[in-house]
């Protein structure tokens, strides 16, 4: 019988390769080189899109059949800011007593390292004809824009027929320990850009300028007050957070001609983002309209409001089977319950939600994004240990 993956020796592998969005080359080799050898058919499409960095990507699959389980996750990892503030460099995997450090080693190679352990494992058991199939789907895209990541690799697989049954995505889900906590959806995301304009002119002359940083307190509290909902029995509530103000004005006389407020809202299942940029209008309008501070000027102080673009909507999985399934799992391998959350960002779930029941399921995530980030090696076995629990329940 083959010898059991080791979930460590190949996360130490993918630290040891640098994958910097959207730099991904040398991490998804890696995979590669466990996979193909264990008969699974690995395809890495590359895909472009105008103005945005050309993403490397990696789908492997094995088996056939109906029942389609797909591990999904990304290799791509935040710019890890002055290497000379980690204490272990942060491309190399150095392991101190039980913590394995690296950018990445929770968000998510530590994930990625567990599934595929995890898989390699139950194909070297159980062969290639299981009774269903086993897909990785992995993207270089999710730290960045997430424009030529998941959201393409999904569209190009279900092109050549590929038709999931359910998936999980590593992410670092866990909160406190290992087990305690099971993504079953997400918030939306949204951010706009509110431009002020005033009039330029001397500090000492105020009658002849128009200042737009005395409007700034209205604005803000009208944007952020009263709250945009009270949440609900599946999620948190919405919140507007306000998180740059800017004037570009570098001169201590000088009263600005504008000045820029952006914000980000995070939203459940009470808004659509049609309903959400309508009531942030309505709200600035409001303030803009009826703010004492404009009287005995000219003319109303013209500003603007603009939305990005979103492709993070809410959603929340129903999906008893595939949460009941991981849920046992854990229970066996923990002794935990979790919890399921909604809390937290967004990831590439909110593009797989569209094609078949998704939850996030990964380490703990105290460290992601953090200098000396770490995991554990003790949670990263009983990870793979879940996950291969997890695999032998599904395809009983």
């Amino acid at each position: 019988m083959t010898a059991p993956h080791d979930p460590a020796s190949l996360l130490g592998a993918l630290l040891r390769a640098p994958s910097v969005t959207p730099s991904v080359g040398g991490a998804l080799d890696v995979l590669e080189a466990q996979l193909t050898p264990a008969g699974f058919a690995v395809d890495r499409p590359t895909f472009t899109e105008p103005g945005t960095p050309d993403v490397e990507n990696l789908f492997a699959a094995i088996g056939s059949g109906d029942r389609h389980f797909c591990f999904a996750g990304h290799v791509d990892v935040v710019p890890t800011g002055a290497e000379t503030l980690w204490t272990h460099a942060p491309f190399a995997g150095e392991v101190v007593g039980d913590l394995m450090y690296g950018r990445g080693a929770v968000d998510m190679k530590g994930g990625v390292a567990a599934f595929a352990a995890a898989a390699l494992d139950f194909v070297a058991e159980r062969g290639a004809d299981f009774g269903g199939r086993i897909s990785f789907l992995i993207t270089g895209d999710e730290e960045g824009p997430s424009i030529n990541g998941t959201v393409k690799l999904l569209d190009w697989a279900a092109r050549r027929g590929e038709r999931f049954s359910a998936a999980v995505v590593g992410e670092p889900s866990s909160s406190l320990q290992l087990g305690d906590m099971i993504k079953v959806g997400r918030r939306g995301s949204l951010s706009g850009e509110v431009r002020l304009k005033g009039t330029q002119g001397h500090v000492a002359y105020p009658a002849r300028a128009d200042n737009p940083i005395r409007l700034l307190p209205a604005v803000i509290a009208a944007l952020m007050d009263p709250p945009l909902d009270g949440g609900n029995d599946r999620f948190q509530p919405s919140n507007l957070e306000v998180i740059s103000v800017d004037t570009d004005n570098l001169a201590s006389n000088v009263i600005p001609a504008e000045t820029r407020l952006v914000f980000n809202v995070r939203f459940n299942d009470e808004w659509t983002v049609e309903a959400l940029e309508a009531e942030i209008a309505g709200r600035l309008a409001r303030a803009m309209g009826d703010n004492p501070l404009r009287a005995g000027r000219n003319a109303p102080l013209a500003y603007t409001l603009e939305f990005e673009p979103t492709n993070a909507v809410s959603f929340l999985t129903r999906s008893d089977e595939l949460i009941g399934t991981l849920s046992a799992a854990i229970a066996a391998e923990t002794g935990l319950v979790p919890e399921l959350s909604t809390t937290g960002g967004t990831s590439d779930a909110r593009f797989i939600k569209s094609y078949c029941p998704v939850i996030e399921f990964g380490p703990v995530g105290q460290t992601m994004h953090k200098i000396d980030e770490c995991v554990s090696l003790g949670d990263l076995v009983r990870l793979k240990a879940i996950y291969r629990r997890f695999l032998d329940s599904y395809f009983a």
